[in-house]
């Protein structure tokens, strides 16, 4: 995770480096002897683990953070926050063929994925809110107002 231990109303991504797919350290290999890798004989080019990008905007009363996620329904995402961590995952489980079916090119999938961002102390976490229209998660963090030092003016006496 980013943790940021100095004082910020910035919000940080957690880094995200997806595990390569079993046949990945043999892709190489089959690169050099075929000119292609291990995924395609499986009808797959392995673009599935793309991670969802995001766009992160701020404004004096909070962030947005838009999330690009094509082919999932509202159904199939999961938001939480936990200690400051506002995660934001989908699950998917591969498309089953018949018995007589087979791939013979595998382009798109809806792949797993799990994205983490630390939000500022600055953030109203109960306050989190989010909409789903045409596969883009628009996820508004309002912040918190900031609290302004009491002043009263003192008589003399």
């Amino acid at each position: 995770m980013n943790c940021n231990t100095q004082k910020s109303n910035t919000m940080n991504t957690v880094k995200f480096r997806p595990h390569p797919g079993a046949a990945a350290p043999f892709n190489e290999l089959l690169n050099s002897f075929f000119g292609r890798d291990l995924a395609q004989f499986y009808g797959s080019d392995d673009q599935h683990r793309i991670t969802p990008r995001v766009n992160i905007t701020e404004s004096n009363t909070g962030f947005r953070l838009e999330m690009l996620v094509p082919g999932f329904s509202k159904e199939d995402l999961k938001m939480s926050v936990e200690e400051g961590t506002l995660t934001i995952s989908a699950e998917h489980k591969d498309m089953q063929l018949n018995e007589h079916e087979r791939f013979t090119r595998r382009e798109f999938s809806k792949a797993s994925f799990q994205r983490a961002f630390r939000l500022p102390k600055s953030c109203k976490h109960d306050e989190i809110s989010a909409s789903f229209t045409n596969g883009v998660l628009v996820v508004s963090i309002p912040k918190a107002e900031v609290a302004k030092p009491a002043t009263r003016e003192i008589n003399i006496n």
